[in-house]
């Protein structure tokens, strides 16, 4: 005996839109829409942009808060990272309802040369958090220096 088989009162499936979207193969495809849970699973877009004395990533990320990022530098390399949990619970008499949703991310963008590590800010607006690396002053101008031969 299978849940979808069975029928209320009115010959209709108990959970008509899961049995439809099942049976017709829609459930299977990319396309399918799971609501919530899917958004635990997506890397948001990132622009980098080089200007002549600092580089700057513009991250989207709509819906998360300040404290909900950690940005850091590792072994050479710009680490951008966020969790976020939430747990929604309700409570009546007859029934106790709890949702948990939990997403994540994490980016790594190796630094060039030229960046300098100890002088990165970070600023989140909304839905935008926006990082700035300063860069090194590299002389471009190299010394002409005669070698005597012995």
């Amino acid at each position: 005996m299978t849940l979808l088989k069975k029928r209320n009162g009115n010959g209709s499936h108990l959970f008509p839109s899961l049995a439809d979207a099942f049976f017709s193969n829609k459930f299977l495809t990319p396309d399918f829409d799971f609501g919530d849970f899917g958004k635990g699973l997506q890397m948001p877009p990132a622009n980098i942009l080089e200007k002549e004395t600092e580089f700057r990533i513009d991250l989207s990320s709509p819906g998360l808060k300040r404290s909900d990022f950690k940005v850091e530098v590792d072994n050479g390399d710009l680490v951008i990272s966020s969790e976020k949990k939430d747990e929604d619970k309700e409570e009546t008499e007859n029934y106790m309802r709890r949702q948990f949703s939990y997403s994540s991310f994490c980016r790594r963008f190796p630094l060039p040369d030229n960046a300098q590590d100890e002088k990165i800010s970070a600023k989140y607006d909304n839905g935008m958090l926006h990082i700035t690396i300063s860069k090194k002053e590299i002389t471009a101008t190299k010394v002409k220096k005669a070698i005597e031969v012995a």
